[in-house]
């Protein structure tokens, strides 16, 4: 088992609370299936050999989908020990396939393609601007994010839902835009409530995560997004909604310096990199 785990105690409560959930065997979430949708997307694919990496990968029924297609190049991983303890004994003998014990937004690579099933909605919302950061990372030159969102919210989460009106500016100019739409070939329960995703990355950006400090109030979070969103070469900004992160989408690498005077020359509020 190859092992890529977190060290900071908020990740570790992450993972056991998904330990938990596999240990119980209390995974509602879990089709016992390759998700329809997934599994037509697939069925297009020409090239056997690309790289596929499914992130929170669950009992994944995608990666079985794909061994059994021919698909000789995958990665899967998962934060739950107790789930990636069985499904590396299911993959035992393949070698086409690798199951990593770890935490995504830790992990390095290089994929052409990663595949989208229940990860991003069981992120907790705050996490997304990190989540675009790192798959953007994570992608190849001409890389795919390919997979399924929800479309509707939830009273309670894990799973979080959104909206397509709130996904498209997340995912703006990092990403191209290949489809993002209402899944025609969901399963009965999930009708009409999950959009099919294919991403393109953008390969002529730059894309980094930084850290906020000081920011209490969403009117002032919009402010500092607006001045930053005047600056040259940038193309888009999103601040999570704790407003202790903002991912900027830019032509060139910015000046941190220059950031730090845009949003305050006082220091009442901070930005710096966070790094991969």
């Amino acid at each position: 088992m190859s092992n890529d785990l977190p060290n900071n105690a908020e990740q570790q409560l992450d993972q056991n609370y998904w330990d938990a959930k596999y240990q119980t065997k209390a995974t509602g979430w879990d089709l016992g299936l390759v998700s329809p949708p997934i599994k037509a997307y697939i069925d297009t694919l020409q090239d056997k050999n690309i790289a596929i990496l499914i992130p929170g990968c669950g009992n994944t029924y995608e990666a079985s989908y794909l061994l059994e297609q021919g698909f000789t190049n995958i990665t899967v991983i998962d934060i739950a020990p107790t789930l990636v303890k069985i499904i590396e004994e299911k993959f035992i003998t393949n070698t086409h396939i690798q199951v990593l014990l770890g935490d995504y937004f830790q992990h390095q690579g290089r994929y052409d393609l990663i595949i989208e099933q229940t990860f991003f909605c069981a992120l907790p919302p705050s996490m997304r601007q990190k989540y675009v950061w790192k798959t953007h990372d994570l992608l190849a030159e001409n890389g795919i994010l390919a997979g399924l969102l929800f479309n509707r919210i939830f009273n309670l989460g894990p799973p979080f839902g959104g909206s397509q009106k709130e996904y498209e500016p997340l995912f703006y100019s990092a990403f191209h835009f290949l489809n993002m739409d209402v899944a025609y070939n969901s399963i009965a329960p999930r009708a009409n409530s999950e959009l099919f995703i294919e991403l393109q990355k953008n390969k002529n950006v730059t894309v980094v995560l930084y850290a906020l400090n000081g920011i209490k109030t969403a009117a002032v979070a919009q402010e500092i997004s607006s001045e930053i969103a005047k600056m040259p070469a940038v193309l888009n900004t999103s601040i999570n909604i704790d407003f202790t992160e903002i991912v900027i989408v830019s032509e060139t690498v910015l000046d941190l310096k220059e950031l730090q005077k845009t949003i305050a020359t006082d220091g009442a509020y901070t930005i710096t990199t966070i790094a991969l």
